[in-house]
């Protein structure tokens, strides 16, 4: 037996591979299916099932493309609805793969139809809980992204999961290890670990989820600090359960290379958004103008789905040279399918063919302690947990996910410096406020982190 984590680390997402004696079974796979048939070719087996723990909501999953490309069977548990052709198993069910064996737990609360697969090993003995978002390590799955397909509140929701969890998994062996759908950083739990795989033991004894007194007081500290969820979670749900195209086809249509000429006619006749995805020392110094900096090398396809919301919105993107197709894969992942297409040879081609650029106007630390004033206004886009553990003195949390909100009430006669933690959210904050003709604003590099060791600024918390 083989089980092997297949972890994203710019989704915080954990797929899983799991091999017996020439079949094999996947969990809550990718949408590019490539790594997933490079595995089956390789062990040289067959795969006997598809299973999916949920209708994910915060990426778009493979089941479809994997199916038709293996011929195996996709999976749900108790009460999912799918529209394609899907098996739906019943609480309790046993399903074979090879010499072991996996059994189907039906764990509504994140969502209704959310489904944990318990794995026997050969010896028939309980060894790996696949727990997706209904178990995480340091904490359990929100209970409040299913409310309008259930019109349940989110007060029934987590008391289904916390009946999910007395009833399913806590009696389970505090010897199983823990395989959960995400680690820390995806926004379908508020509290979860860096590690990826634990016992069952150590949640039991660590997790705050499971050391609650009674399921009122489950329900309260679960619901207790969530902020609400993406704008896109909806629209990823609909595809999983509705279906959508396939991924070869979002690479064949979305691989065009364009000429600065016929970038910049693209752009006029699509009403695309320009999605420039160089890091944000590059970006300042110079850009398309109305371009939206959204950095590749950090938490990318998260970011672009709270910022842009539809994932209908036509896209043409400015990348590294060679980046090309990662940064549509991990768009797809999300469900923006719609890539117009690529700036060839990336900006420094826009440049070279004499364009119009503009930049962002960023300062050292060193030089925002000397201009602050009482006639400024500091404003932080980071996250208001990270605001309430530290901050500048007098500064204004203004957090970037709701920038929408704020933009517009900005003072177009007042000065504005903004920073986050390190850079990565104020630049893509910066490049917004930019293309919405805001521009006088002052982005901070290396923000807080470089902040709060600078002389003359005093730190609040």
């Amino acid at each position: 037996m083989k089980v092997e984590q297949i972890y994203t680390g710019c989704l915080a997402q954990g797929a899983y591979y799991i091999v017996s004696d020439g079949q094999a079974v996947i969990i809550d796979p990718l949408r590019e299916t490539q790594p997933y048939l490079e595995r089956l070719a390789q062990d040289g087996v067959k795969l006997k099932y598809i299973l999916e723990t949920h209708f994910h909501a915060d990426f778009v999953s493979g089941h479809l493309d994997l199916s038709k490309k293996t011929g195996a069977p996709i999976v749900y548990g108790p009460t999912a609805q799918p529209l394609f052709e899907a098996t739906i198993a019943k609480d309790g069910d046993i399903l074979e793969i090879g010499k072991v064996k996996i059994k189907v737990l039906h764990t509504p609360g994140h969502t209704m139809e959310s489904t944990s697969f318990l794995l026997f090993d050969e010896d028939q003995k309980p060894h790996a809980l696949f727990s997706g978002d209904t178990l995480f390590l340091g904490d359990v799955g929100r209970p409040d992204l299913a409310q309008k397909a259930t019109n349940l509140t989110q007060e029934d929701l987590a008391g289904l999961l916390y009946d999910s969890l007395q009833e399913k998994i806590m009696p389970l062996p505090d010897t199983l290890l823990v395989f959960p759908a995400h680690g820390a950083g995806s926004a379908c739990g508020k509290n979860m670990q860096k590690e990826t795989v634990d016992t069952l033991g150590n949640q039991k004894r660590t997790n705050y989820a499971l050391n609650q007194p009674n399921k009122e007081a489950f329900i309260e500290a679960v619901l207790d600090g969530l902020s609400a969820p993406p704008e896109y979670f909806g629209m990823n749900v609909a595809l999983n359960k509705s279906g959508y195209i396939s991924f070869d086809q979002v690479l064949n249509q979305s691989l065009r290379a364009l000429e600065p000429n016929e970038f910049e006619a693209a752009a006029e006749a699509s009403g695309a958004l320009i999605l420039d995805t160089r890091s944000a020392a590059e970006f300042h110094q110079g850009f398309i103008p109305n371009a939206v900096n959204i950095g590749l090398k950090g938490d990318f396809a998260p970011w672009v789905g709270s910022l842009v919301v539809d994932v209908q919105q036509p896209l043409l993107l400015i990348t590294d040279p060679g980046m090309e197709q990662e940064t549509i894969t991990r768009l797809a992942r999300v469900g923006f399918d719609a890539v117009v297409g690529y700036l060839k040879d990336g900006f420094q081609s826009w440049q070279s063919a004499g364009k119009e650029t503009d930049t962002i106007n960023r300062i050292s630390a060193q030089t925002f302690a000397m201009e602050l004033s009482d006639t400024v206004e500091v404003l932080d886009v980071r996250k208001p947990e990270e605001f309430a553990a530290q901050h500048l003195a007098g500064s204004t949390n203004l957090p970037l996910d709701q920038i929408s909100q704020w933009a517009g009430k900005l003072d177009p006669n007042k000065p504005y410096y903004i920073h986050c933690a390190g850079g990565y959210r104020s630049m893509i904050a910066g490049s917004i406020l930019n293309s919405r003709g805001i521009r006088n604003y002052k982005e901070i590099d290396g923000g807080f982190n470089v902040m709060k060791q600078t002389d003359g600024l005093e730190l609040s918390n």
